[in-house]
């Protein structure tokens, strides 16, 4: 893999009461900050070997001292607007900046690994795009080798439509694509597993 490929990390300040908040009203604020914790060290163990650049794109605002190497992962602030208008401008930039194989990830999925974000950009030598379905109806990885706005757009985001409807999207504008494993995302407490609960 080349300097040319590009990851997007989309991940929130963690903050107590700003974070899994869904899961929060089961478990309650200190314990989904202390689970989120756990899920942004295992996106930076997933992520920090791979060889390609890598872009932290924080919800509210850059931290300092924070897990993410500065000499390894670049850091922004997620632009404005819902988070399809987001996705789509962080994929702008780096397409803008010379990127030619662009991969976003969140930080919700434990059981993501480095081979599968590896395979993602495997399949982006031979597709045009390449998804991985979350089991929750949404997606935990997107990628893709130019921008196409269409996918960011008009979704009902977090909810069981978004992966469905994106299938629509690349149906109707005759794109190749692969998909990747179904996974899991962490949202409530009945997808937390007995590590995530210790």
């Amino acid at each position: 893999m080349t300097s040319k490929k590009l990851l997007l990390l989309f991940v929130r300040n963690p903050e107590l009461g700003k974070v899994k908040t869904r899961l929060a009203a089961t478990v309650g604020d200190e314990k989904a900050l202390e689970i989120y914790m756990k899920l942004l060290q295992h996106t930076r163990d997933v992520t920090e070997a791979l060889p390609v650049h890598k872009r932290v794109y924080y919800a509210d605002k850059v931290t300092a001292n924070d897990l993410w190497p500065n000499d390894i992962y670049q850091k922004e602030v997620q632009p404005a607007g819902d988070l399809g208008h987001k996705m789509q401008a962080a994929f702008a930039e780096g397409f803008a900046d010379g990127y030619t194989s662009i991969v976003i990830i969140g930080s919700d999925c434990l059981q993501l690994t480095q081979q599968t974000v590896e395979e993602a950009y495997q399949q982006l030598e031979k597709q045009e795009v390449v998804v991985g379905p979350a089991r929750d109806g949404g997606y935990y990885l997107l990628g893709m080798n130019c921008l196409h706005p269409q996918l960011f757009q008009n979704k009902r985001w977090s909810t069981a439509h978004v992966f469905p409807d994106t299938l629509q999207d690349l149906e109707q504008l005759e794109l190749s694509y692969a998909l990747l494993p179904v996974l899991s995302d962490i949202d409530y407490a009945e997808d937390l597993n007995e590590e995530l609960l210790r």
